[in-house]
């Protein structure tokens, strides 16, 4: 029997490679002998960096750069020298995580530290950037990145604006004549599950801005500013970024990535799977054994377990998720087609519980999955 590994982790317990480790033991239990390839997975979220890591190799650099409120802040990215690939997360330099509840307001933070990083890649050598924008602070719409990477920001009066969210109604015009000269020689992707459009009721602003601490108020303003920002960039650039699929992720990010760095906007866990070169690892296999800390409604929408799915489709293999926990009806479990599901932490008395036994519920929960197939 050939076995595939391919999980997210269980946030707050296990790794995607304890994960691994975890249901190679109990697959062991039953099939000693079987071939086992151990191909952890994330979809852009929290812990992608050390995915990333497993596969590009390299070193973390580390580096000081502002925090959301321009404050120094020691920070680090992944970059790989052989192969000219770094690897970034904005949340470790702006992302909300940074700040405490009573510092979040997004009229007021800056995506200005994640371009000091991507600078600092360039300057080092990459080619090639991967970006992971999940969990900023911000809704500058990229602006203190591109102000990083020496773009300008001026209003009406030409004075450099403070790239912050505050701003974007004061924005008037764009000055381009000192842009880094190396940005024209890399390829940028970025990992992006959403598909918000910049502005609008389902834009940047009203939908993620109260979790940045914004006000109703505020966010009306910040709208009106991603707006403005949205022209002033169409006539900058001649770009709509109104039209992009994910414009208004980040804090408009994507926006603000697309336009400043000519990137690519992609699936997170198709970039992870591409990273991983996935689909080549499933030659002559049984089973994809996957997994997150939880199956629910939302495991389709571009989650780890959604990438396997795809792509054990196209081969026509099938794939056990052996999960968290499982909170889906049997009719929607009927979707997924899925060809075996378990929940590891189903005889645990409490979550506390659940999270402290998860290695060995899932060593055991592998053990079960490969007894039913004997």
């Amino acid at each position: 029997m050939k076995f595939v590994i391919a999980p997210d982790k269980f946030k707050g317990s296990l790794t995607g490679f304890e994960y691994c480790n975890a249901v190679e033991e109990g697959i062991r239990m039953v099939f000693p002998d079987a071939e086992v390839l151990k191909i952890p997975l994330a979809d852009g979220g929290d812990g992608t960096i050390d995915v990333v890591k497993h596969y590009i190799g390299g070193e973390r650099f580390s580096l000081t750069a502002n925090d959301p409120l321009f404050r120094p802040l020691k920070t680090a990215y992944i970059f790989s020298k052989t192969k000219a690939i770094a690897f970034l997360e904005m949340a470790e330099i702006s992302g909300l995580k940074i700040l405490t509840q009573q510092e979040r307001n997004c009229m007021h933070t800056t995506s200005l530290g994640f371009g000091e990083l991507i600078v600092d890649a360039i300057d080092r050598g990459a080619k090639e950037l991967i970006l992971g924008i999940g969990g900023s602070a911000t809704n500058d719409g990229g602006m203190g990145m591109a102000q990083a990477i020496g773009f300008r920001f001026l209003d009406v009066a030409g004075k450099e604006l403070k790239p912050v969210g505050s701003n974007l109604t004061k924005l008037n015009t764009i000055d381009t004549t000192n842009v880094l000269p190396k940005l024209k020689e890399v390829e940028v992707k970025v990992a992006c599950d959403v598909s918000n459009p910049l502005y609008g009721p389902n834009g940047s602003a009203y939908i993620y801005g109260i979790q940045k601490g914004a006000s109703p108020s505020e966010i009306e303003q910040l709208d009106k500013g991603l707006e403005n920002y949205a022209k002033v960039v169409k006539e900058t650039f001649g770009v709509d970024v109104q039209n992009i699929k994910g414009a208004g992720a980040a804090g408009g990010m994507g926006a603000g990535c697309s336009v400043f760095l000519n990137a690519e906007l992609v699936s997170g866990i198709d970039l992870i799977k591409e990273i991983a070169d996935f689909d080549a690892s499933l030659e002559n296999v049984d089973w994809i054994v996957t997994g997150e800390g939880q199956l629910d409604s939302q495991t389709l929408s571009g989650k780890t377990i959604s990438g396997v799915l795809t792509s054990a489709k196209k081969k026509n293999i099938p794939v056990a998720a052996l999960c968290g926990s499982v909170t889906v009806t049997k009719e929607e479990l009927l979707d997924f087609n899925l060809g075996y599901v378990a929940s590891v932490s189903e005889n645990s008395k409490n979550l506390t519980e659940a999270m402290a036994n998860a290695y060995p519920n899932l060593v055991a929960a592998a053990r079960q999955f490969a007894m039913s197939l004997v």
